[in-house]
């Protein structure tokens, strides 16, 4: 049985989920404001003779606002995320929270995730950014987990996973099209020298840029949020990295989520000094994971290509249908556009925009 909403949890549905006699709980709301597709919640249980129960657990509803449950639906997100914690989490060894119940109603937004409660590991805010010692350790877990599906998820058995060249992104495409004149007007002015050009040649044309990075880079299953609010960090130096929100999963190079990583999640000067040492760090860990076939060559040039893909395309649409009175989400979306635009500038987002799009003049 799914519950409708957290009144909708109550004691014996907690018993028979987890499996053992629960005789009281108590809610808290968390994350407010951070997660768009759903609402999160902590449960302090209260058991009666189960010693084997959790003190707590988190459990995740759809989104309480109907436009995020309708998007939720409609771009298969919900269904995405308990399929993977259902069907492919197992085959992770590393990163992924511990799931004691999932389930849904197929092509509704009625679902429900039950996890175990990480309370005891740290969050850190997307404005703030990474330390070198966190991005390190979520660099390797992310290689780790790529690892696991490289070149192993072109196959009918995961068709249900989007690629990164299908309908979502073709959605995307034309949706980036008509919001750059919003995201223009909203926070053109944060943005390096020629980045806002850049932003409007790219706002045409995020397809053709996925595709011809699909066409060459061995693909994996990606992650396509991987940042720094999606992850929870051990203490430093433990390597520790736990990744959550595995709704937006989608079939394409990996290189996709390491540009969007560091490229959104890290201060500018930070990631310029350590950029080049972070990508060998993820490469070695490929090749200790057993990909071998993958060049260092092959990887900075794919994630060069990559920051004109997803980082750039959520902080346009977040940018441009948000609220901009929201001043935590203005400041948000001013960081991340600033961010990503300048990492694509870096590795000459101007130079490989021409090439793709066969243009002598930008």
């Amino acid at each position: 049985m799914i519950p409708k909403n957290i009144e909708a949890v109550t004691n014996s549905w907690l018993s028979e989920v987890l499996g053992g006699e629960v005789s009281g709980h108590t809610v808290a709301q968390i994350g407010q404001g951070v997660g768009l597709m759903g609402d999160i919640f902590r449960v302090a249980l209260e058991t009666t003779g189960s010693a084997d129960l959790p003190a707590s657990v988190v459990v995740k509803l759809p989104s309480s606002f109907e436009e995020n449950r309708a998007q939720g639906v409609a771009l298969g997100m919900f269904e995405a995320e308990v399929r993977f914690y259902r069907e492919l989490a197992e085959q992770a060894s590393v990163g992924l929270p511990g799931v004691y119940y999932s389930e849904i109603q197929s092509g509704t937004a009625d679902f429900v995730i039950v996890m175990e409660d990480l309370s005891h590991l740290s969050l850190v805010g997307q404005t703030d950014g990474m330390s070198v010692d966190q991005a390190f350790a979520a660099v390797r877990v992310l290689a780790r987990i790529h690892s696991v599906w490289w070149d192993q998820v072109q196959t009918h058995d995961l068709e249900w996973i989007l690629s990164m060249t299908g309908p979502r992104i073709e959605y995307v495409d034309q949706l980036l099209v008509d919001i750059f004149p919003a995201f223009a007007e909203g926070f053109g002015h944060c943005l390096p020298d020629g980045g806002l050009a850049l932003f409007e040649l790219f706002a045409g044309n995020y397809l053709k840029f996925n595709q011809t990075l699909a066409a060459r880079s061995p693909w994996t299953l990606a992650h396509q949020d991987y940042r720094v609010e999606n992850l929870m960090f051990g203490p430093e130096g433990s390597g520790e990295v736990i990744v959550l929100d595995w709704q937006g999963i989608g079939r394409g190079p990996g290189a996709y989520d390491l540009s969007y990583l560091l490229g959104g999640s890290m201060d500018i000067a930070l990631r310029r000094a350590h950029e080049e040492d972070l990508v060998l760090a993820y490469h070695d860990q490929l090749l200790a994971s057993g990909i071998k076939d993958y060049s260092l060559a092959s990887l900075k040039d794919d994630y060069g290509h990559a920051h004109l893909m997803g980082g750039l395309a959520t902080a346009m649409v977040t940018g441009g249908t948000m609220d901009l009175s929201n001043a935590r989400g203005l400041a948000l979306v001013e960081t991340m556009a600033e961010r990503h635009i300048t990492a694509a500038l870096d590795h000459d987002g101007i130079a490989r925009a021409r090439s793709v799009l066969s243009i002598e003049k930008f």
